[in-house]
């Protein structure tokens, strides 16, 4: 991947790396703590990433951190956020920009707020620290 230009956050190119890095991971790290089914808004998306809003979603139902495109049905909650606030929290890791936005009414939460709170507590697994470093290494 040496020469490669890096991607940006959510980009095409982006989405399918992540991706690819997960699935590398599968199954090797311990099951997350928390069981969440959490359907994804991200705004304020730059126009060479997407042409609107951006609509993701998160589960770990399965055991599995699963993370992709489109919304699930019957979602636990719904986050709404711009898309530097959740680059800030998926990609670098930063909770504190998380709670600082919230804080200042920039994420809307629709549903069980107790799981999103809930995901923020325990140390996270050493192979999901592994795929994080790996997802932030291809983030532009």
């Amino acid at each position: 991947m040496k020469g490669e230009p890096v991607p940006k956050f959510l980009s095409e190119s982006w989405l399918e790396q992540a991706k690819a890095i997960r699935e590398e991971y599968q199954g090797q790290g311990g099951t997350p703590p928390h069981q969440i089914r959490m359907n994804l808004v991200i705004t304020d998306v730059p126009d060479d990433v997407s042409a609107g809003p951006i609509d993701a979603h998160m589960d770990t139902s399965s055991g599995d951190m699963e993370m992709d495109l489109g919304h699930l049905e019957n979602p636990e909650l719904t986050v709404t956020l711009d898309y530097d606030t959740a680059e800030a929290i998926l990609v670098e890791g930063n909770p504190q920009a998380g709670m600082q936005a919230f804080m200042a009414g920039k994420i809307k939460v629709q549903g069980d707020m107790t799981k999103l709170m809930a995901m923020q507590q325990g140390a996270p697994d050493p192979t999901a620290q592994q795929v994080a470093a790996k997802i932030k290494e291809i983030t532009d």
